[in-house]
């Protein structure tokens, strides 16, 4: 399919400006409120990624061309274990099976290349493409945190997922 992690570049940043100003995409991405970013605070976000010790995040292309955000945050080398993150912000490439791909690759860098013994994840409720996503990748659920967001006037539980490295070794698709 051609998908491949990649450094994000300064060109990049038009189609993370879009995505990150854009509700909707915000809504399912994660569970702070849905409110769009101005460029400065998106440069802040991506500037604090590349800056710090606990994260490692990459651009989604398909070929040369960006279609999302992907990586690790919350990294706990001592523990060997990170909060991974997914985005495909280009709706055309969404249900299409760039999500799954780009998983098996940050799956293999986690647990290989950054020596993970665990990775982990939270999602919304009512974001079944990235669930169904994530237990195909061999995510279990591990909690639930009981109305944990407002959307629009009503409550949301928050999922937690995990995967061990020994799992992802017998379950790799």
């Amino acid at each position: 399919m051609g998908v491949n992690l990649s450094k994000i570049k300064k060109e990049d940043m038009e189609y993370i400006y879009r995505w990150f100003s854009a509700a909707e995409f915000l809504k399912y991405y994660d569970y702070y409120p849905p409110i769009p970013l101005t460029k400065d605070e998106v440069d802040k976000v991506f500037s604090d990624y590349e800056n710090g010790k606990k994260s490692e995040v990459f651009a989604v292309r398909l070929e040369n061309t960006i279609i999302g955000v992907a990586g690790y945050d919350d990294i706990i080398e001592e523990n060997q274990v990170a909060t991974l993150f997914i985005g495909l912000g280009n709706e055309n490439e969404r249900g299409k099976g760039y999500g799954l791909e780009a998983m098996r690759l940050l799956l293999e860098y986690g647990f290989k290349n950054l020596n993970f013994h665990r990775i982990q994840l939270n999602v919304l409720e009512f974001n079944n493409r990235a669930i169904s996503l994530y237990e195909k990748c061999g995510f279990k659920k591990e909690g639930i945190f009981r109305e944990f967001v407002l959307r629009d006037g009503k409550r949301y539980n928050l999922l937690l997922y995990g995967l061990l490295r020994n799992e992802w070794i017998k379950k790799r698709f």
